[in-house]
């Protein structure tokens, strides 16, 4: 078995975090009480009660339901430093963290105080953790394109301070082509791209982010297991897949981490990665995700810093920095 110390050290990139999901039961209590915002819930053990989920949609409407406590420019960077911090405990030196701006924006906080309170954040991780962050606009498949759109516009003043975008939110009956005009136009502005599919989602889901929104990313795409011939491309083409397994075992779309398909995926040649999705929801962070999968499945030392080192390939970071970034994970791996 590795040690757990190694797993939590190993140097790594998050690349699928959402932010509004490491809102944590104390937090959300802190901020409720600081805002005066009434939530359903008496007790910090009652919010983890709720915690229970039977599928997708399930988890959202707790999760829009605890976003309401977020108001201000100082909640957004207390919740994002609260994040970093952890993410610096468990090894990670470069995250690129997913928003949902509309979640807010539809309950009338505006646009500029999410993204100043986020980059204030971002800007107070560097400082203090020296991590390089990437922030990540998501657009709500569940809501029209043109609210997308108009989302777009919103973000236009900030648009040097995102890396990319990404699509969230309900998947089943919200297929990626729903949002083709809109991906064109995000990648005309610079902006990466990458989108949620194959998480409950089936394969076509899969290949319409590849084929129609062009995405440079897949986050979470475990259903592309059941098309060989989806495999086979994903696998050439060297697509990053982000997989979520503890959030995959709470939404349940798979049974438990004994049985999640990781080692399959590494084994078939795709550039899979572990993150943790929504931390405070699904029951643990990136290391927490590290440590459990690695001993449900009996995983080695080499598997491992392999999911390390495809999260920094499959990263936005500029090409002239990653080189520096694989260094770091040599280095540790030679030293331990």
């Amino acid at each position: 078995m590795i040690d757990d110390a190694f797993l939590t050290a190993l140097p790594k990139a998050e690349l699928h975090l959402h932010i509004e999901g490491s809102l944590e039961p104390e937090m959300m209590f802190a901020l409720a009480a600081r805002n005066r915002v009434a939530i359903p819930f008496a007790s910090v053990d009652a919010v983890r009660a709720a915690y229970s989920f039977t599928d997708l949609q399930s988890f959202l409407d707790i999760y829009y339901a605890g976003a309401e406590v977020l108001r201000t420019e100082e909640d957004f960077h207390d919740l994002a430093l609260a994040y970093f911090d952890r993410a610096a405990a468990d090894g990670v030196v470069h995250a690129e963290i997913f928003f949902d701006p509309q979640t807010h924006t539809h309950r009338g906080i505006a646009f500029d105080v999410v993204a100043r309170g986020l980059l204030a954040g971002i800007d107070a991780a560097r400082a203090k953790h020296g991590m390089t962050v990437g922030l990540i606009m998501s657009y709500l498949r569940h809501l029209d394109e043109e609210d997308a759109f108009a989302t777009l516009a919103q973000a236009e003043p900030w648009l040097d301070r995102l890396v990319g975008v990404g699509l969230d939110s309900s998947e089943v009956g919200h297929p990626p082509s729903k949002f083709a005009r809109v991906f064109a136009a995000s990648r005309e502005r610079g902006l990466k791209l990458c989108a949620h599919a194959g998480e409950e989602g089936p394969p076509a889901y899969v290949r319409e982010a590849l084929d129609v929104l062009h995405v440079d990313r897949i986050d979470h795409g475990n259903r592309s297991l059941e098309d060989p011939a989806l495999v086979a491309r994903l696998a050439r083409d060297a697509m990053t897949l982000t997989v979520c397994p503890l959030s995959n075992v709470a939404l349940r779309n798979v049974a438990s981490l004994d049985v999640h398909p990781i080692d399959r995926m590494l084994d078939l040649g795709l550039r899979a990665t572990i993150h943790s999705d929504d931390p405070a929801y699904f029951g643990g962070y990136i290391g927490d995700n590290f440590r459990q999968l690695a001993a449900a499945r009996a995983l080695s030392r080499e598997q491992m810093v392999t999911l390390a080192r495809n999260s920094f390939l499959g990263s936005f970071i500029d090409d002239t920095a990653l080189p520096a970034q694989l260094e770091r994970l040599d280095a540790f791996v030679k030293a331990h």
